[in-house]
């Protein structure tokens, strides 16, 4: 039982740490993902084409 009392603060700091990065990375991912949509749309309106729909990519790329 000794090991678990000393082994458990360790264990939990580890997890809360681990849910951390996995939120910062997630959320970085959506950023950079809502990113590159704006710079398609931006880059569509400026060559006056139309974006296309969905996920930012062409009916050519699906």
């Amino acid at each position: 039982m000794e090991y678990v009392a000393v082994l458990l603060p360790s264990l939990v700091v580890g997890l809360i740490f681990w849910f951390a990065m996995k939120a910062i990375f997630n959320a970085d991912k959506s950023e950079r993902q809502a990113e590159a949509r704006a710079q398609a749309e931006a880059a569509a309106r400026e060559t006056g084409q139309s974006p296309a729909p969905g996920n930012g990519h062409s009916p050519e790329q699906r």
